[in-house]
Parts: C-alpha cells; sequence; structure tokens
C-alpha cells in the first residue's frame, strides 16, 4: 500500500500513534509526529512510497515533536527524536520537517554500517551511476537536482550506499534538499518541481525539498553499478568544463566524504579504492544547469574522453 492511498484522518492517526511504517529504499522507519508541518511534508513528498505493516518491523523508530520544557515567552522548539533519545539540539518550531530528514539521514549514516556510506548524490542512466561526492556548497544537489529534470533517475541526494562485497549502488530515493538560490534555479529550471513549504531561518538559510520522481521511488531496489566519480563545484559566469583528476586525489577526497569506511577497516579502505579504479574521476566546474545537462549527456553516451576533449 503507498501512503498517499491514505486519508488525511488516517495518516495523522497513525502518526499520533507510531504505527506508521515507511519504506526508503531498503530501509523501515517507524515515524511518530503530531505536527502539522510533519504530516504536509510526509503527504506531499512520500506519497508514493510505500507503507510497511502498522505493527511490523522497522530500522529505525523516530519522531518530531514539540519540546515540552521550552519556556514561556520564547518560541516553541521541536526535538527530534530516535527510539528514546534526542541527540540533536531543538530547533524552532516551523523547522520539523527538515529536522526529520536530517534525522534520518543521521539514522543511515551512522547507524547502516552494513554499507559503506559516502557523502554524495548519486544518479543512474542505463544502469551506470554517476557519484557526485562533495561538501555543503558545492552546487552538489543543485547539479543532482537539474540532472533529475534531465533524463537521469534520481538514487539520493545526499547518501552513496554502496554495497562493500559487489561494490554497486543501492538507491535511497526521498525527498531532494535544496537552500537558498539554488530554490529559485530549480523553479525556472524545471516548472514541474513541487516543492513543499519553504523554511526560513534555519542553519542552513532558507530550506526547500522537492518530492521524488515516481520513477526513481518505483525502481527503489534496483541497484546501478558505479561508472563516475563527479566533484561538482558551482562557479558563477564561468563555460562548464570537466577536466581529469587523478586516482590518488579521487581516493582521498572519498575518504573526506566516506561516514564509515574505518568501520569496515581494511575491507572499506580496499573497497574506496575499487571504487576509484572502477571508474571515470573527474571534477566539472559550471555555472549553467543547461550546459551542465548537455555535457553529463555527452558524458554518458560517448564517455570521458569525448568531455575531456572538449567536445561540443
Amino acid at each position: 500500500m503507498k501512503l498517499g492511498a491514505l486519508g488525511e484522518a488516517d495518516l495523522r492517526q497513525r502518526l499520533h500513534a507510531g504505527t506508521l511504517r515507511l519504506r526508503t529504499g531498503p530501509f523501515v522507519s517507524c515515524v511518530r509526529s503530531d505536527l502539522d508541518e510533519v504530516v504536509e511534508g510526509i503527504a506531499l513528498h512520500y506519497a508514493e512510497h510505500e507503507l510497511g505493516e502498522p505493527d511490523g518491523y522497522a530500522d529505525f523508530h523516530v519522531g518530531v515533536e514539540r519540546h515540552r520544557q521550552w519556556r514561556s515567552g520564547l518560541r516553541p522548539q521541536v526535538i527530534f527524536r530516535f527510539d528514546a533519545d534526542h541527540p540533536f539540539n531543538p530547533l524552532p518550531g516551523d523547522q520539523g520537517f527538515p529536522m526529520l530528514e536530517w534525522g534520518l539521514n543521521w539514522c543511515v549514516s551512522g547507524l547502516c554500517h552494513q554499507y559503506l556510506t559516502l557523502h554524495a548524490a548519486v544518479l543512474e542512466r542505463n544502469g551506470r551511476a554517476l557519484i557526485l561526492p562533495a561538501p555543503s556548497g558545492s552546487g552538489k544537489s543543485t547539479l543532482c537536482a537539474g540532472l533529475v529534470f534531465s533524463g537521469w533517475r534520481l538514487l539520493s541526494d545526499e547518501l552513496a550506499l554502496i554495497d562493500p562485497t559487489s561494490g554497486w549502488v543501492t538507491p535511497l530515493p526521498r525527498p531532494v534538499s535544496l537552500k537558498n538560490a539554488s530554490i529559485e534555479v530549480i523553479r525556472r529550471f524545471a516548472p514541474q518541481v513541487q516543492f513543499g513549504r519553504l523554511v526560513h531561518e534555519t542553519l542552513k538559510g532558507v530550506v526547500g525539498h522537492f518530492k521524488p520522481p515516481i520513477d526513481a521511488v518505483q525502481r527503489g531496489a534496483e541497484r546501478a553499478r558505479p561508472a563516475w566519480l563527479v566533484l561538482p563545484r558551482y562557479q558563477s559566469d564561468v563555460a562548464p568544463r570537466f577536466t581529469a583528476l587523478g586516482r590518488g586525489r579521487m581516493f582521498m577526497r572519498l575518504l573526506d566524504n566516506a561516514f564509515n569506511y574505518h568501520v569496515h577497516g581494511r575491507a572499506g579502505f580496499d573497497r574506496l579504492g575499487e571504487l576509484v579504479g572502477q571508474c571515470d574521476c573527474l571534477e566539472f566546474t559550471y555555472s549553467r544547469l543547461e550546459d551542465a545537462a548537455r555535457l553529463f549527456d555527452l558524458l554518458e553516451r560517448e564517455g570521458a574522453s569525448a568531455v575531456l576533449d572538449g567536445a561540443p
């Protein structure tokens, strides 16, 4: 059963009782909340996701709720709960849905060591995965969103889940998070985009999420073989450009963006080395998404030599 088949009253009841089991990629999350913002965000962004049985197994038991100890005269606050703990500081009361998304990312990156997990956006075309490892502020999520609306399948905009045995990427299709100027950039690039309500004055500025494409959710169990590792960098008023990156430098950048390779010990170190060895390793500087989409199409069709040779 898909979440979108629930009526609003049923969705609210399950969230209030903590019986909503939400499937996202390989995980099931039991979510509890009575916040309107969370109900609204889940109803919009997860409408195509499958539900687990209300009393079934869940990988994570999480909740977002009002902070009961906030003092009168201050703005209401919300907290994220994981089991009986609340691992983060409270946030202003209108940040409930972003807090849920950040909390779920924390659960996966910090607890799911059956995967080697990278801070990276991942997309797929023709069975091959494009991995974009980069820190916040690099333009990674903006580029990912632009490619999503240019014919690439979304696997994740935040977390690359690498199977330690096969090296393939497991999808985790969830809402895509954008912030500040990137929101309007994507609205202009893809007018059909479905953003939820924007949240202002977060630690990242203005934050908005858009609904993952239906195809990405429906193919959420379809893994992809890594083919390209690309370090993106947004820079205003520049011509789009791919440059080759040495495998040693790419390996070090992956270490910087790996959440848990140390947990896997030597096997994790070796898997990262194998990942670098099997992929084209590139840097990409861009300004306009239209140019980026065109060059990534060329990369997928004709290979790295075509884009490095400066083909139009």
